[in-house]
């Protein structure tokens, strides 16, 4: 009895080790996110799906961003234009064909803090807190949707975003609030709802900005989708 009970606890240990050496190994070696959409799947990644998939004829209805049986027949018709594995789900090697990647939001590193601080504060000093903070939540945002660069300097330096960038006042000094609006908005406060885009009215007559749908108002500035 006692050599059968010995053999059970070092049986225990030998999967307690092996449990740990896994969960460290997950920690050392970066896992590559696959990003996949099937039906039932609601978001800008199936809004972008169908975007690229209308823009070849072969989503033939209104972009809603809901993936039902519609975009899983597009998709299905474009994985065998493409000799892809018909599934009807667009997983990695759909995404690639079809020219679609999103990013991940960043965490709240100083490095990254400083770099949004550096924008919110060009972009919306003076505005209310909740703006500052806005501003941030439309860069991050901006991230994950298939539209747009898929890291936080890409999304801040992709050419003509950002007014602040070319006349400058990006290398103005940061104002305190900005490094707090930018830990809000990094550690997930996202005070417009998704939006990404803003403008203020009073500043612009850019006609694209202008047909954007408004989500909410704060401060001077409208954010849009």
């Amino acid at each position: 009895m006692r050599s059968d009970t010995k053999y059970i606890w070092k049986y225990l240990a030998l999967i307690l080790s092996l449990f740990l050496l896994a969960a460290l190994i997950s920690r050392i070696v970066p896992h590559e996110q696959q990003t996949v959409s099937s039906v039932g799947s609601y978001g800008n990644e199936v809004r972008a799906i169908q975007e690229r998939l209308k823009e070849r004829g072969l989503f033939n209805s209104n972009v809603t961003g809901y993936y039902g049986e519609i975009t899983r027949n597009a998709v299905l018709a474009f994985q065998r234009q493409h000799g892809i594995s018909q599934t009807g789900t667009a997983g990695p090697v759909t995404l690639k064909a079809l020219g679609i990647s999103i990013g991940d939001v960043p965490a709240a590193t100083e490095a990254n803090v400083n770099l949004l601080a550096r924008i919110i504060s060009a972009e919306a000093r003076g505005e209310p807190y909740a703006g500052q903070v806005a501003v941030g939540a439309v860069i991050l945002n901006r991230i994950e949707h298939p539209s747009f660069p898929d890291t936080l300097s890409g999304v801040i330096y992709q050419d003509g975003a950002f007014t602040a960038i070319v006349d400058g006042q990006f290398n103005e000094p940061v104002s305190p609030s900005a490094y707090n609006a930018a830990r809000d908005a990094l550690n997930g406060w996202d005070p417009t709802g998704g939006c990404i885009y803003y403008y203020n009215p009073k500043k612009t007559s850019n006609k694209f900005m202008w047909s954007r749908q408004t989500v909410t108002v704060i401060g001077d500035h409208r954010f849009c989708v």
